[in-house]
């Protein structure tokens, strides 16, 4: 189960926070406080999963309390409520390790759809090296194939995401899919197997199929940072941005958008491979 942390001066803010997490069983509440300073002691001794907190506090801000309790429970993720937002702001808060917002005043399918996302990602950071070892070490077995109802539902989890992305149209699109298709019906003879090694298996130019799968993500990540500009509450990158892409990449992409930076934000292949994988096998 979940354990949530709960940090707002505000205690009916928290006792709000507490009816939805608990009526709609996102997780526990381990431990709540109205103070930076109280919550920096009881965190050593809860040790949360997720850390909601306040922005505008007395004494120490949201962002500097983000700062600080990173380093005492380093594997928390941390969601920050804030009814001021601007561009300078969220760019702070993301750099101090934020990774979603929550807008106040509270609303409950805001509240549910942020933290069953950011619990999402945590799942997928548990799960993501036991999936990348379709690329690291295998038995040589042969492997069990999916029923063609696996196939089909796998299949179209599989076309949603990519036309949420608006990534259907790029050459890489069918790569993708071809990819991410044998790696999910295959996964028990793939451990011994490089990126290149799966890619030899389709096509006679691994390096090829390769570059268009690069260039195609890269225009996922393209379009996420994109939205995520537009409104960082937005349902899609809120659900993909930290799944297929690390968040300072994400990030990074946006400063290239602004402007910001001469620099794209970069793509892991292994990453955004073995989260569709993910997705796709949790249908």
């Amino acid at each position: 189960m979940t354990k949530i942390f709960l940090l707002d001066d505000d205690k009916a803010v928290i006792s709000v926070l507490r009816i939805i997490i608990e009526q709609k069983n996102l997780g526990i509440v381990c431990g709540t406080a109205q103070s930076a300073d109280e919550a920096l002691e009881e965190l050593q001794y809860t040790d949360p999963d997720i850390v909601i907190t306040d922005l505008l506090m007395d004494g120490i801000d949201g962002i500097a309390f983000v700062r600080k309790a990173r380093t005492m429970v380093r594997g928390a993720s941390f969601i920050m409520l804030s009814q001021v937002i601007n561009e300078k702001m969220i760019a702070r808060a993301y750099e101090a390790g934020v990774e979603f917002f929550i807008r106040k005043p509270v609303n409950s399918i805001e509240v549910i759809n942020v933290i069953q996302n950011v619990a999402r990602r945590r799942s997928l950071e548990k799960t993501v090296s036991k999936i990348q070892n379709i690329f690291d070490a295998g038995n040589g077995s042969v492997p069990e194939m999916a029923s063609s109802d696996e196939e089909l539902a796998r299949n179209e989890k599989l076309q949603y995401i990519l036309q949420k992305l608006g990534i259907t149209g790029e050459k890489g699109c069918d790569d993708i899919i071809t990819v991410v298709n044998y790696c999910c019906s295959h996964e028990a003879s793939l451990r011994d197997l490089t990126l290149k090694e799966i890619f030899a298996k389709f096509t006679d130019s691994p390096k090829s199929m390769e570059q268009r799968i690069r260039r195609t993500a890269s225009a996922a990540l393209s379009n996420i940072a994109h939205m995520g500009l537009n409104d960082y509450a937005d349902e899609i990158f809120s659900e993909f941005a930290g799944n297929l892409f690390k968040f300072e990449q994400v990030y990074k992409e946006m400063d290239y958008i602004q402007g910001k930076s001469d620099q794209h934000g970069n793509v892991q292949i292994k990453r955004f491979i073995s989260a569709l994988v993910n997705e796709c096998k949790n249908v």
